[in-house]
């Protein structure tokens, strides 16, 4: 837990942050398949303002994905607070390892970070997918 109150952005170009970003590294989450590669989120503003977010994972070889969509918690602020992604599906390890320390620096319990394994080339497409259930569902029932 972070012991310091997270900074938030301000004056975001929203427009600058759409498009694909690909995680890096992630605490384990009971919302995630504790087996997924090629973790990504795809970010699209929509002409009413809200940005379309589509998160895909894969697990055992099939897509699984969710889709929702996000708005600013104060429409007259151009503060915003933000996950760190990466546009590219790999990151150099010195520049991972001071980004690492930068968190442990902020407080954050470093220790259960996990690296998102990638493969190269990205998939391309939707693949196949997942007609067990979204991910999410499962990794809630612990299947």
């Amino acid at each position: 837990m972070a012991t310091k109150v997270m900074e938030v952005v301000k004056g975001l170009d929203l427009k600058r942050y759409m498009g694909r970003w690909y995680e890096i590294a992630c605490f384990p989450s009971r919302f995630q398949p504790s087996d997924g590669v090629n973790t990504r989120a795809t970010y699209t503003l929509g002409d009413d303002g809200a940005i379309r977010v589509l998160n895909e994972t894969w697990s055992g070889g099939k897509r699984s994905f969710i889709e929702g969509t996000a708005y600013k918690a104060d429409p007259n602020s151009d503060e915003a607070k933000l996950k760190i992604l990466s546009r590219k599906n790999d990151m150099d390890d010195e520049i991972y390892k001071e980004l690492v320390e930068k968190a442990k620096d902020e407080g954050y319990d470093v220790s259960k970070l996990q690296k998102t394994p990638h493969t190269n080339p990205a998939p391309e497409g939707e693949g196949p997918e997942d007609t067990k259930g979204v991910w999410w569902l499962k990794s809630l029932l612990g299947k």
